[in-house]
């Protein structure tokens, strides 16, 4: 396991206590007093949005409720006989995964990308009770449909807690976990994050728009480091924000999901290979903005719950990222990807020899 220098440890303090970062963040900070650009409106279902490779559909039945789950299914053209399965964050989608996708590709592995049920291209049926175990099933049910029986499970963010869910319930499928700072890491209900109800979740997602979206991620994703390249995936999030209220109603859920169905009870039970790749300046403090004070100050950031969270696993590799935060595959992919493929050939090695 990777060992963490002390200046780690300093960095987790900031983290802790939500300091906003100095100097370039500062200058990167967008003028508030500048209007935001003109957003598109791709669709509920992001149906005006380009993906990067032919998108297939998946039916599902939800409730009484039909609906279908997008995804990407790439072959390799010199196939090395394994496969990923990558899962999106709450505030991203299969597209999103381009790079990482097509540097697996390249490197040999067949790459299935669903966008989960209640994101993206795929349906957001006003009745669903959104959980991990639903969204699990269906991930299970695709590789089904597509003939994976088996396959490496990488999640970022909310994905990380779903492929944590997913290993959890499919350990037969699943040959190893890579997890790029995943949400679930700790129950955040039982540090003392209290319930709010569903109809304030569904306010607060209606009023995100552009600006809301990018000065998010760039406070709490990309340490005050604006890119250009990020622009296009803050567009996508406020298009699909601004094309019907079924978006804010299925994000407000999701984030209900989140805080009420936790996973880290489980981590000791996740028995197969898992390497944790961590972008050390991440501030993401999952349920932060609805504590009260005092239980704020207590709330750990992702690094931090990662170097605690790392040792309970049976078998975990800890991968750091001293430089980045949130999104190291989307922030630096040409230093992401060749770790990724590293941890990816560590894990099958582990998971063949049974160590």
């Amino acid at each position: 396991m990777t060992r963490t220098p002390i200046a780690h440890f300093i960095l987790f303090a900031a983290l802790a206590l939500d300091l906003a970062p100095t100097g370039a963040a500062a200058a990167a900070e967008p003028d508030p007093a500048e209007p935001g650009p003109a957003v598109e409106r791709y669709g509920v279902d992001l149906e005006h949005f380009v993906y990067p490779w032919p998108v297939e559909t998946m039916p599902v039945e939800v409730g009484e409720s039909s609906g279908q789950m997008a995804f990407m299914d790439l072959t390799p053209e010199r196939p090395n006989g394994r496969s990923v399965v990558l899962l999106h964050g709450k505030n991203f989608c299969g597209a999103t995964w381009h790079d990482t996708a097509q540097a697996l590709r390249e490197a040999g592995y067949r790459v299935l990308i669903p966008d989960q049920v209640g994101f993206c291209k795929s349906s957001k049926p006003r009745e669903a009770q959104y959980t991990f175990a639903m969204l699990a099933s269906f991930t299970r049910k695709l590789m089904e449909r597509q003939g994976i029986a088996q396959a490496a499970i990488v999640g970022h963010s909310t994905g990380g807690m779903l492929a944590m869910h997913f290993a959890h319930a499919y350990p037969e499928a699943t040959r190893q976990l890579v997890l790029i700072n995943p949400l679930g890491l700790t129950d955040r209900m039982a540090e003392g994050v209290p319930y709010v109800p569903l109809s304030q979740l569904i306010e607060q997602e209606r009023a995100k728009d552009y600006e809301a979206i990018r000065r998010y991620q760039l406070d709490t994703y990309y340490h005050g480091n604006w890119q250009p390249r990020y622009d296009r995936w803050v567009r996508m999030l406020a298009g699909q924000y601004a094309s019907g209220d079924a978006v804010a109603h299925a994000q407000a859920k999701t984030s209900e999901m989140i805080l009420t169905q936790p996973i880290s009870q489980h981590i000791e039970r996740i028995a197969m290979p898992v390497t944790l790749m961590i972008g050390m300046r991440d501030t993401t403090t999952f349920g932060k903005g609805q504590a009260p004070q005092a239980v704020q100050q207590r709330l750990e950031a992702i690094p931090a719950l990662a170097m605690s969270a790392a040792p309970r696993f049976p078998a975990a590799t800890l991968v750091t990222f001293d430089d980045l935060g949130h999104s190291p595959q989307v922030e630096a992919p040409d230093v992401f990807e060749p770790r990724l493929l590293q941890a990816l050939a560590r894990g099958e090695n582990r998971a063949a020899t049974g160590i």
